[in-house]
């Protein structure tokens, strides 16, 4: 991912608990700042979406896409834009790490292109705007369940 943003944060649960509600797509519109709807549009063999469409409402980004998701157990997800409106690109994941004390360490990455232009500056603000927003919308929701 070239000229990525990232951002870390630590969760009070297990890598587990974390992975599972980063892959409970349906209730992101509940926690998830901007999502509208999300909705797993391919599922792989092992249970987890390989596919999943979203609309996404977050100021300077409003779009209906559609992203393509690789899991690797409890320590990583990435993924990739299938089809966009506005988006050009967009490739990120989480990344977890366990701390070893009931805790996780989990960093987002996000690299994001969209169709109109921006200069590199407002576009970097906006992924660190997306970044920031999942990451405590994420912990709020695992650390409440």
């Amino acid at each position: 991912m070239a000229e990525q943003t990232t951002s870390s944060i630590v969760v009070d649960a297990e890598p587990a608990a974390v992975m599972a509600v980063i892959g409970d797509f349906e209730a992101y519109p509940e926690w998830a700042k901007g999502v509208k709807k999300a909705e797993v549009v391919a599922e792989g063999a092992d249970g987890w979406a390989d596919q999943v469409f979203f609309v996404l409402d977050v100021s300077p980004i409003r779009d209906e896409y559609t992203l393509a998701y690789e899991w690797k157990g409890d320590e990583q997800v990435t993924w990739s834009l299938v089809s966009g409106k506005m988006l050009r690109s967009l490739d990120g994941a989480y990344v977890l790490r366990d701390l070893g004390n009931g805790s996780t360490e989990v960093t987002y990455r996000l690299a994001l292109d969209v169709s109109i232009p921006l200069i590199g500056m407002l576009k970097r603000k906006g992924e660190k705007i997306l970044i920031d927003t999942a990451l405590k919308g994420l912990k709020k929701r695992v650390e409440s369940l």
